[in-house]
Formats: structure tokens, C-alpha cells, sequence
């Protein structure tokens, strides 16, 4: 029961958070080159769109912060036996994820709001690029982290001490798993922001066609087209991270596809339905695409894939009996909603960009469409981090440390509780950001600020956000 309240835990508080913080990274770099143009044309507009989508990109970093804090008391308190374990390993990229990269974020980002007024146009259009700078490295010693997790190397098992100990800080932070992780991670939170973008601003021009026109449509293109590019380059770097996790995980992968016999032309399966409860070898319904599976997974159309049946007995020889097989229904769908979404926004953008080109306004059937493509990317993010933790079950360290052993010796009573408080602080902090958001949405653009002096070099100091 203490297992499952604290998995409970940290998956819902997990999920909140992920919602927040793809937006955060791929708004400051929207705001950054919004800000970048304006500097380079001086066009009025620029200014506009990077104040207006830089409120939002606040609204969104302070809630992120505050989530975020959360995470890191978890560790402690329902996994105190899986902090003990990965404490050496953990200790460094952590560390240096709050003391350099948060420290770069906020400190820039506070130079940012209040800058306007006091700081040259370059000089300050270089501390929101380093506020991205900063939250990219943040997301990168994050997820060495947790890509230490999927794939543990550059440490060693300590059997005296039960713990697993830092060989190799160089080869945890630049570890296959976590490059192809920051690169699919980062293009998915581009996609994200742009998705944001292109919803609010289809919204707007869809509800009051008359006002800020020039606004919103070039808010709309600079979305789609930022989309389009994020949403792609996150499949490419999706399918090549896929194939690592084939070789080093490839229980997870056979479980996304539902696969239970080791096959040499393995057929990709687009639909299932039953025998993903548990593991029989009868699925009911399997709509498959021949052979694609193993062109995809080996690049070969006859190469082999192993099965689930075939890993599970390898597994019982090397780690004893048990079962190492993933809740299959939430890995395999979890897998095929995070595709799907992600094929949704590669189509959204390109009908939303030949309406742009062709000269016509969102109309009733793309602005829905738009709104719902605010939301896709959030549950393609949701959905990929289900299926990474989830399709690593049994383990919270793959190979190392099972997921049951890293569980705090806490009564069910203290989960309950530290459950409830959360969810219940994180649905107001919810309410907050919707009402913050739809509040700065409702009011719109403000017009382009006047100039309220220069400085020495003749570049125009502007009022602050007025925050």
C-alpha cells in the first residue's frame, strides 16, 4: 500500500510539473528571438509580441519554481532507500543543476523584467537568451539524472555498502540516453510553446478579427512554423533514441509494441486490443504494419526483435524469478499517444501555414483544432514520461535497485496525507496559472512603450513590464 500511495505521489506531482516546465524552456527561446528582431529592426510589433508572450512565459516560470520544489523533498521522504542508493550519483548533476543553472535562470531572468529601463537594448536582449541558455542546462543535468536511471554507467555497485558509487561523472552526463533524452526533450518543449502560440493566437484572431491583427497573425506564423520544425525534429530524434532503448532497454520496447515471440521482420502495431492486462500470447485485435517494426528498430525490414517472452527468461537467469514485464496496456499506449499527438501537430501546422499562404483568416474549424493543439503537446509530454517510468518497471534503476526497495518505511497514513496536501496545492496552483494566463490573454498586447531616454550609445531605454 506505502508503495503504491508514494508511486501515486510522485507521478501526479511529477506530471504537474512536466506540464510546466516544456512550456518555460521553449518560450524563452520564442521570447529571445522575438526580442532579437526587434533589436535588429526596430519594428515596433517584436516588441510587442516579446512582451506579450514574455508575461506568459513569467506567469508559467514562477508556478514551474514552485512545483519543482516539491520534487526534490520527495526524494527524501517517500524514497529515502532509493535516495540512499543513488545519493553519490545524483549529488553532482543535481548540484550543479540548482547552483549554476537555476542560479544563470533566475538571475538573468530578474535582469530581464527589470532591465527595460536601466540597461542597453543588446545588453539586455542578452540576459534572456542566457535565461534560456540557463533553463536548457537545467533540463540537461536533469535528465543525465534520470537517463542514469534508464542506462547507469560511469558508477560502480559497492556490495559492503549497498550502494551504488560515482566512477565516472564524465561518462553519467554524457551518456547516449542522456543526449538523445535532452534532444528529444528539448524539441518536444519548443513544439509546446510554439503549439501555445499558435492556439492563443488563432483564439484571438478568430474572436476579435479587428484588433491587433498584424499581432496575432505574425504571432501565428512565428508558432506554426516554430511547430511544424520542433514537432519534426522531435520524431527524428525519437525514432534514433527508440533504437538505443531497443538495444539497452528492450523489455520496454517490446512491451510498447505488444511483442511476445522474438521475430525477424516484426510487423509495427498501429491498434491492440487484449492480452495487454497481463501477458498471454493471444492478442485479440493487432492491426500491424509488416515488417516496419524492424526496419524501424534495426534498420533492416527482416532484422531481428526480441519478444517479451524471450526477456523475461533472461531476466529470471540473471536477476532471479520474478516478473520483469511493464503494466503492458499503459506502456503500449502510452507510446502511441505520444506519436499521435506529435503527428497532430505536424498536420495542424502545415494546414495552418497553407491557410496563412493562401490569405485566409482561422476559421471556426482551425481554431478549435489550434486550441486543442495547445493541450496535444501537453499530453505527448505526459505520455512519454508514463511510458519511460512506466516501461522500466520493475526498476527504479535499471538492473540495480527494483522500484519496491527504493520505497520509504512509511505508514500508508503519512503518504495519505502528504498526498492530499499536494494535490489539493497543486489544483490552486492550477486555478492561478488558468486565471493568470486567461487574464493576460483577455486583455491582449499593450502598445509598444515610448522610449523614456537613451543611454550613451544612442539605444532607447523602454519602462519595465510593469510588474
Amino acid at each position: 500500500m506505502t508503495l503504491d500511495l508514494a508511486r501515486w505521489q510522485f507521478g501526479i506531482t511529477t506530471v504537474y510539473h512536466f506540464i510546466l516546465v516544456p512550456i518555460t524552456i521553449g518560450l524563452a527561446g520564442f521570447v529571445a528571438l522575438m526580442q532579437t528582431r526587434w533589436v535588429k529592426t526596430g519594428d515596433p510589433e517584436y516588441l510587442r509580441m516579446t512582451r506579450f508572450w514574455g508575461k506568459i512565459l513569467l506567469i508559467n516560470f514562477a508556478l514551474g519554481v514552485a512545483t519543482g520544489i516539491v520534487q526534490e523533498f520527495q526524494f527524501g521522504m517517500a524514497w529515502s532507500e532509493y535516495s540512499r542508493f543513488v545519493g553519490d550519483i545524483f549529488g553532482a548533476p543535481l548540484a550543479m543543476e540548482a547552483l549554476i543553472a537555476f542560479f544563470i535562470e533566475s538571475t538573468f531572468l530578474g535582469l530581464w523584467i527589470f532591465g527595460w529601463d536601466r540597461m542597453p537594448a543588446r545588453l539586455h536582449l542578452a540576459t534572456i537568451w542566457l535565461v534560456f541558455i540557463g533553463t536548457m542546462i537545467s533540463a540537461y543535468f536533469i535528465l543525465a539524472a534520470n537517463a542514469w536511471m534508464q542506462y547507469p554507467v560511469g558508477a560502480k555497485f559497492n556490495e559492503a555498502t549497498g550502494r551504488a558509487e560515482l566512477d565516472s561523472f564524465f561518462d553519467v552526463i554524457t551518456s547516449k540516453t542522456a543526449l538523445y533524452a535532452f534532444g528529444h526533450t528539448i524539441t518536444a518543449a519548443i513544439a509546446t510553446a510554439g503549439a501555445l502560440i499558435v492556439g492563443i493566437s488563432a483564439w484571438k484572431r478568430f474572436r476579435t478579427p479587428d484588433r491587433d491583427t498584424t499581432f496575432f497573425t505574425r504571432s501565428l506564423k512565428w508558432g506554426l512554423r516554430g511547430t511544424l520544425v520542433a514537432a519534426l525534429a522531435t520524431t527524428i530524434v525519437g525514432h534514433f533514441f527508440a533504437q538505443w532503448m531497443t538495444k539497452v532497454q528492450p523489455m520496454k520496447m517490446a512491451a510498447a509494441e505488444a511483442l511476445y515471440e522474438t521475430t525477424d521482420g516484426a510487423g509495427l502495431s498501429l491498434f491492440a486490443w487484449g492480452g495487454l492486462e497481463s501477458t498471454p500470447n493471444d492478442l485479440k485485435i493487432n492491426i500491424e504494419i509488416p515488417r516496419l517494426l524492424s526496419f524501424m528498430a534495426t534498420d533492416s525490414f527482416s532484422g531481428e526483435v526480441r519478444g517479451i517472452n524471450d526477456l523475461q527468461a533472461e531476466y529470471e537467469k540473471r536477476y532471479g524469478p520474478g516478473n520483469y514485464v511493464p503494466v503492458l496496456a499503459v506502456t503500449y499506449w502510452s507510446f502511441r499517444t505520444m506519436m499521435t499527438m506529435a503527428f497532430y501537430l505536424i498536420v495542424m501546422s502545415l494546414v495552418g501555414l497553407f491557410m496563412l499562404r493562401r490569405g485566409r483568416a482561422p476559421g471556426k474549424i482551425f481554431t478549435a483544432a489550434a486550441v486543442f493543439g495547445i493541450f496535444a503537446p501537453l499530453i505527448a509530454n505526459s505520455a512519454g514520461w508514463l511510458f519511460t517510468e512506466m516501461g522500466r518497471q520493475p526498476w527504479v534503476v535499471q538492473g540495480l535497485l527494483k522500484t519496491a526497495d527504493g520505497v520509504s518505511p512509511l505508514g500508508a497514513g503519512t503518504i495519505w496525507t502528504s498526498i492530499t496536501g499536494f494535490t489539493l496545492l497543486y489544483a490552486a496552483l492550477a486555478v492561478a496559472e488558468l486565471f493568470l494566463i486567461l487574464k493576460a490573454v483577455r486583455h491582449g498586447p499593450d502598445p509598444a512603450p515610448e522610449p523614456i531616454g537613451t543611454t550613451p550609445h544612442g539605444e532607447h531605454l523602454l519602462p519595465t513590464l510593469g510588474y
